[in-house]
């Protein structure tokens, strides 16, 4: 296994592409504050982006606007559970160029209860539509793109989990469905599949040597995923160099899925 550290693994964004890449764009990205959400936040913001970032309790948001990489973002507090708060949210903003839906929970075993299971897909799968739907009209002004978070789960079941590998995989037949629907108005629909990645969500697995070492040594890269690895994909997606690329679900695991 690879002795470098995470740090030695951050990606540096705006040593790889244009640092005004995103200059005068707007972008919203829900579930913005934390893990996976908060490096692609970071990432628009080195690139030149307005940013705005929502979290769902008032602790991640106060703990986000401390963050020093977050410091130029826009932070907020949404549920997207709730159809006029988010409305409100995307109507109030003076424009909308891309939209980065990460908001999202895990319930490991308690999923299979159907009330818990019924709550992680409102979350996941609903909210991520309900985004995309207040997002729709605004988009279409500017031509713009949605990026949504499946899983590799949206490949393959999980005993503990069926709620959230049942809205990954909603949430991958959603962006097809989506880039079909808004192809019209100009607006490219795509979404990334994380593979196992170092965040507070996963913090427990990899404190279990055993669980750790079971992922680890399947990923042909043998190691977890820094959230900031997320990044480069999302922007990839975002930018203008995928202008010919809508309905792709970008697959980023180290090498999981063809192990």
């Amino acid at each position: 296994m690879s002795t470098n550290s995470s740090a030695d693994r951050m990606v540096d964004v705006a040593a790889c592409l244009r640092p005004d890449l995103f200059s005068g764009r707007q972008v919203l990205v829900t579930g913005g504050t934390s893990g996976i959400g908060a490096a692609i936040s970071a990432a628009f913001l080195a690139l030149g982006a307005d940013v705005l970032a929502t979290g769902v309790t008032k602790g991640e948001v106060e703990a986000a606007r401390q963050a020093p990489e977050l410091a130029r973002a826009h932070i907020e507090q949404l549920n997207v559970r709730e159809p006029a708060s988010v409305t409100a949210l995307i109507d109030a903003l003076p424009r909308l160029d891309h939209v980065v839906n990460c908001a999202g929970v895990i319930r490991r075993g308690d999923e299979l209860d159907p009330a818990v299971f019924d709550e992680v897909v409102d979350i996941n799968l609903n909210g991520t539509m309900r985004v995309c739907a207040a997002a729709r009209a605004r988009l279409a002004e500017r031509g713009g793109t949605i990026v949504n978070t499946a899983s590799m789960l949206a490949f393959f079941g999980g005993g503990l989990v069926p709620a959230y590998s049942a809205s990954k995989g909603g949430i991958a037949q959603l962006t097809k469905s989506l880039a079909i629907a808004y192809a019209a108005e100009g607006i490219r629909v795509n979404a990334i599949a994380p593979g196992w990645i170092a965040t507070p969500l996963t913090k427990a697995i990899r404190e279990d040597p055993a669980r750790d070492a079971q992922i680890t040594g399947r990923t042909a890269l043998k190691r977890w995923g820094e959230p900031s690895e997320l990044a480069g994909g999302v922007l990839f997606l975002s930018s203008a160099l995928a202008s010919f690329v809508t309905g792709s679900v970008l697959v980023i695991d180290g090498g999981y899925l063809i192990t």
